[in-house]
């Protein structure tokens, strides 16, 4: 996926970065959906998936408007963010992570309303199968927006100055590895997305549906690994944290 070619500018505060993306930044690689599909990618695809998946495409065009807010912060001001509503898991990774982290930054990206409200359509007219498609569609790209994101951040770091062979950015997000869902009042409090369209629910889902936000983590590589066996882990249904570390690895040894 490449860089945003839409760019970002500062909006006030030097720590504070309005992201800009166009829908050529954000849309995924078409691997990437029909793996998200559940299709492997040496699988035959059928003439019916293909169908909608280019229905899919077409309508994500027409109706993604993606945004983002990216604004540093230090980890004084995340130990008050992060414990959120004290529902986080007694031991976390990022808990464990941030304390040691050399650069710190809070996001929130979104696909937009027209996003949600296509998926809606397409529920109210019972076609399901492009309902489905689309929102898997949409979810590939929400995290292609994040990693935008943390992309960003890397090269905000190093247009500061700060750049390290061993260096590694990577993204946490509220819901995931411990830290409650709830968390998410607080890094809004902080963050304020409003300004890019964002909302919460009494439930802490963002409104629109297909956003990401969480902190972007700068520090070596060292820090950012961690076994996966913390209480929760057994529970977890993504297991993502693997390909990343993974990933890392690939990277140190490179």
């Amino acid at each position: 996926m490449p860089c945003p070619t839409s760019g970002s500018r500062r909006d006030g505060a030097s720590d504070l970065v309005i992201l800009e993306f166009t829908p050529a930044d954000v849309a995924p690689a078409r691997t990437d959906v029909l793996a998200q599909l559940g299709i492997p990618e040496a699988a035959d695809v059928s003439p019916r998936i293909e169908r909608l998946y280019e229905a899919a495409a077409e309508l994500f065009t027409e109706r993604v408007a993606p945004a983002g807010v990216l604004e540093e912060i230090s980890v004084a001001e995340f130990a008050d963010v992060y414990p959120g509503e004290g529902r986080n898991e007694p031991r976390s990774p990022v808990a464990e992570i941030f304390s040691r982290a050399e650069h710190l930054a809070l996001f929130a990206v979104t696909l937009g309303e027209g996003i949600s409200q296509a998926l809606q359509r397409c529920f109210v007219a019972e076609d399901l199968a492009l309902a489905y498609t689309l929102d898997a569609l949409a979810s590939v790209a929400a995290d292609g927006a994040a990693e935008l994101a943390e992309r960003r951040f890397d090269g905000v770091l190093h247009e500061q100055g700060w750049s390290t062979p061993d260096g590694a950015v990577l993204r946490y997000s509220p819901g995931y590895c411990g830290w409650d869902v709830t968390g998410q009042r607080k890094l809004f409090t902080f963050l304020r997305p409003g300004r890019i369209g964002l909302s919460l629910t009494e439930s802490c889902l963002m409104q629109p549906l297909k956003s990401v936000s969480g902190v972007i983590i700068a520090g070596t590589r060292t820090i950012h690994r961690f076994p996966p066996t913390y209480d929760f882990c057994d529970r977890c249904e993504t297991r993502t944290c693997r390909d990343r570390l993974a990933t890392l690895f690939r990277r140190e040894h490179a």
